[in-house]
């Protein structure tokens, strides 16, 4: 336990200055980030500065997480809630940091490996091992924020990377359409309203950076998956605890996310 609290103390920091260096080089080389995006626009290619508007929030979450990491504050349960997730965490800033340098080399196929191993690591976790959240607990509930908001985004990124890399000026197919719809639908039926917003906000970025009725029609999926998630975290456990008699804390139950 000792070696494990020491080694995530500094893994996990290093991991995000790793990330935020690989960003900035980024931002700031040529061709930039936002140039290979506009090289490579694909059915699933977001607004661009959704990405930025998202991660700034984001990271400062994460800072906070970090501290709380690393400080070990929290009870032995939080505490070690802190570290089993840092070890995913780090891998996906050290993922996602490496994504970078091919990604802004244009070689997209290759950016694409790391964004898979990202979003499968992140989805993977909070769908099996995250612990249940309690929003009574400050490091119980960074952490949902963290690891959720990390698999939220790594979700729009697998469909952003994929399609950029293998699909530039294709068309969404009928099937394509209709997996999208049906997949974001399942995924917000098993979601709690974290990684359900962001599952919203994907959907609302894609929407934004696409045009005539792929656009519409994925604006519609955002308002469908808003209101799936709405339904079930929200009105229906309302409705429930009126109907028994009782109330009960939105958030404080399991699920499958």
């Amino acid at each position: 336990m000792g070696n494990t609290q020491s080694t995530v103390r500094y893994l996990a920091p290093a991991s995000f200055a790793y990330d935020f260096i690989a960003q900035q080089y980024g931002i700031f080389s040529s061709p930039n980030m936002l140039d290979i995006h506009n090289r490579n626009l694909a059915a699933f290619s977001p607004y661009p500065y959704f990405i930025g508007a998202f991660f700034f929030p984001q990271q400062v979450f994460q800072l906070v997480w970090l501290w709380k990491l690393w400080k070990q504050d929290g009870n032995a349960q939080e505490c070690a809630m802190m570290n089993k997730f840092a070890w995913v965490y780090s891998l996906g800033n050290f993922c996602i940091g490496t994504w970078m340098f091919f990604w802004n080399s244009d070689n997209l196929p290759v950016s694409n490996i790391f964004v898979i191993i990202n979003t499968l690591a992140q989805v993977g976790y909070i769908a099996t091992t995250l612990e249940s959240l309690d929003t009574r607990s400050t490091p119980n509930f960074l952490t949902h924020i963290v690891a959720k908001t990390f698999a939220g985004i790594g979700v729009l990124d697998l469909l952003h990377n994929t399609a950029a890399a293998y699909y530039v000026g294709v068309e969404p197919s009928a099937l394509v359409q209709v997996a999208t719809g049906v997949g974001f639908a399942a995924a917000a039926s098993v979601s709690d309203w974290i990684f359900g917003g962001c599952l919203v906000y994907d959907l609302v970025a894609l929407a934004c950076g696409q045009q005539g009725g792929w656009a519409r029609l994925l604006g519609g999926y955002a308002a469908m998956t808003a209101g799936i998630v709405g339904f079930k975290n929200f009105f229906y456990p309302t409705w429930k605890a009126k109907k028994e008699g009782r109330y009960e804390r939105v958030g404080d139950g399991g699920g499958v996310v």
